[in-house]
């Protein structure tokens, strides 16, 4: 299915009611079904200010913190209740501080020094992967 193209797709979701169709705008709409599921790892090397200030990790229990400088992890789980385990496997595996958690959405963010960051961003994937059976992405530096 991923080598299909627009039309072949169209086709075979609308079988007997393409003929019909073809040629009208249509409107799609994506739906995410949430399964085991790392869809995004991704270590920021060094950040600047403005980074952390967008993301809001200098408030709350930051305030005050200047981590210019530091890396930072994200990552992004399905079933969103994933990133509690996440965070504990974190914190256990490198001097890294949770910057947000978000059991809700499945988001977490990590920071501290970049081998720190990438050590806990790569664990938690390898035991997504490799112990609880997730289907994971690559990790992404930039």
């Amino acid at each position: 299915m991923a080598n299909m193209t627009k039309e072949q797709l169209l086709e075979r979701i609308f079988h007997d009611d393409y003929a019909r169709l073809k040629g009208k705008r249509l409107r799609m709409t994506r739906v995410r079904v949430p399964g085991k599921e790392v869809c995004l790892a991704h270590v920021i090397g060094s950040s600047v200010k403005s980074v952390y200030e967008n993301l809001s990790l200098h408030i709350g229990v930051h305030e005050g913190e200047d981590h210019t400088g530091e890396a930072i992890g994200l990552v992004r789980f399905t079933p969103w209740e994933a990133v509690v385990a996440a965070a504990d496997i974190a914190i256990k595996s490198a001097d890294i501080q949770i910057g947000f958690m978000d059991r809700f959405c499945g988001t977490l963010i990590v920071t501290g020094r970049l081998t720190d960051v990438e050590t806990a961003v790569e664990e938690v994937v390898r035991s997504f992967r490799e112990d609880l059976g997730f289907r994971a992405c690559q990790i992404h530096r930039s």
